[in-house]
């Protein structure tokens, strides 16, 4: 099975081919800088993350834009509130999400763009819609028309036969039900900034942004769109209607949306207390990989009920890979190799492969790698795994961590192998010269670092523990 991905636009899956060679250009909807993303945003950010690696393993060159949206009515009213200027506010938690991002692994996109260094392209696009009469302005905003484009409502398959003329709204995000005229220019208000325009003093809408800043770097026709499933409408409705309003195009030829997060099968809310940032969760010492895995191992379209004792159990998975991993590094196996086991490994790649060509199946590409772990370590504790398997075991982990990144310890802050070893060494040197508050210092503190010994007749082993 060919990649495939399941399109918004056409409410189908469909097989994925780009429209210029083997270059992939892909847009991605990036946060709102007016406090510190949740839980729920990094979903929708990890899932860009899973799609920006598996289409680099696909083989495919990946131009990927990201915006920033640092101005909106959020920002505006609570950088007021905090006494600072639109900059000084979202510069703060602009950075904070970058830590963020880095903490969790996440690829860095090819373009990250603020809409603020923009201003200029949203005014020209804004201008080519007016020619082309699908706008109107009203007290010094101008507004989109949304009957003057007959496709409106076919990402969020909605009907606008009953849309009311001239309704209009004006704030930057609106209810599921309300199919009204929205604000491409905002008119001036007093202590708001404001940017000179052929339609008056004002700032853009939130909207235009996308539009304005897809199409300069990606061309007016481009492959991927990502983002939110709580984006589909307005926000993306509105950005079809602009761009193709404009240019007469088709936009994004690929839709793709992350599903909605719960906490504990409730809707995440400050209210309800379960609303948690990365930094919260860091704070209570869940590592930054388990909560990675647990956001990227349910597919992306499926909700996914986030929960303590998931990312407790996300920490377990870790644990269960990294020593696995850690067998396959020991050593002393019988040389040859068994073909039993390179044929689990390349089912084992085979089907990782065909769950991420089916719409980034992350569920069934872990199955998969687990499913070889178990059957793989059978065969080590029956002596039938050899020397030459190792390097085909190794495949699979290197297959799974291409996608997953959560294995390497010295980013996920964890004690390294290495150095392991060497304190075992100490220990060893400490029991011999009878120094036992030595010895059992070392293993403590191993044990507080999730390092667990075990003394046998053939020396201690060690292993990854919770």
């Amino acid at each position: 099975m060919a990649l495939h991905f399941y399109n918004t636009l056409s409410h189908k899956l469909e097989a994925f081919a780009p429209l210029d060679d083997d270059k992939v250009r892909m847009y991605s909807c990036g946060p709102t800088v007016y406090n510190y993303v949740h839980i729920g945003n990094l979903r929708a950010f990890t899932f860009q993350d899973i799609l920006r690696r598996y289409l680099h393993h696909c083989g495919y060159e990946l131009y990927h834009v990201m915006n920033v949206t640092d101005v909106d009515d959020k920002i505006i009213r609570d950088s007021v509130k905090a006494g600072k200027s639109i900059g000084e506010f979202t510069a703060e938690f602009r950075k904070a999400f970058e830590e963020d991002a880095a903490t969790l692994r996440l690829e860095p996109p090819e373009r990250v763009t603020p809409a603020t260094e923009h201003i200029g392209d949203m005014i020209d696009l804004i201008s080519r819609l007016a020619e082309k009469g699908h706008t109107y302005e009203s007290k010094g905003s101008t507004y989109f028309r949304i009957a003057s484009f007959p496709g409106y409502g076919k990402l969020s398959n909605l009907d606008v036969s009953g849309i009311k003329a001239g309704a209009r709204v004006e704030q930057d995000e609106y209810e599921k039900d309300e199919l009204r005229d929205f604000a491409l220019w905002k008119a001036s208000k007093p202590g708001e900034p404001a940017w000179d325009s052929p339609f008056g003093p004002g700032r853009p809408g939130w909207h235009i942004e996308c539009s304005a800043m897809a199409m300069k770097y990606l061309g007016e026709s481009f492959d991927i769109h990502t983002g939110g499933v709580d984006l589909v409408f307005p926000h993306h409705e509105n950005e079809i209607a602009q761009s193709e309003g404009a240019t007469g195009k088709p936009f994004a030829r690929f839709w793709l949306h992350a599903e909605h997060l719960l906490v504990d099968n409730q809707k995440m809310s400050k209210s309800v207390g379960n609303f948690y940032t990365l930094r919260d969760l860091l704070d209570k010492g869940f590592s930054a990989a388990a909560i990675r895995y647990l956001l990227a191992s349910v597919p992306y379209r499926k909700q996914l009920n986030f929960t303590f004792d998931g990312l407790k159990a996300a920490q377990t998975s870790i644990e269960r890979l990294r020593n696995f991993q850690r067998r396959l590094e020991e050593g002393g196996l019988p040389e040859g190799a068994n073909p039993a086991i390179t044929e689990l490994a390349e089912t084992a790649r085979k089907n990782f492969i065909a769950g991420m060509d089916d719409d980034l199946n992350t569920a069934q590409a872990l199955g998969a790698v687990f499913e070889f772990i178990r059957d793989v370590n059978t065969k080590m504790d029956a002596g039938e795994f050899q020397a030459g398997n190792v390097a085909e075991a190794n495949q699979v982990l290197d297959l799974f961590e291409s996608i997953f990144d959560v294995l390497k310890t010295e980013q996920s802050g964890q004690v390294s192998a290495e150095e392991i070893e060497g304190l075992i060494a100490e220990r060893l040197a400490a029991r011999k010269a009878r120094n036992f508050a030595r010895s059992d210092a070392i293993r403590d503190d191993l044990k507080a670092r999730a390092v667990i010994l075990e003394d046998t007749p053939q020396g201690t082993r060690w292993k990854y523990g919770a």
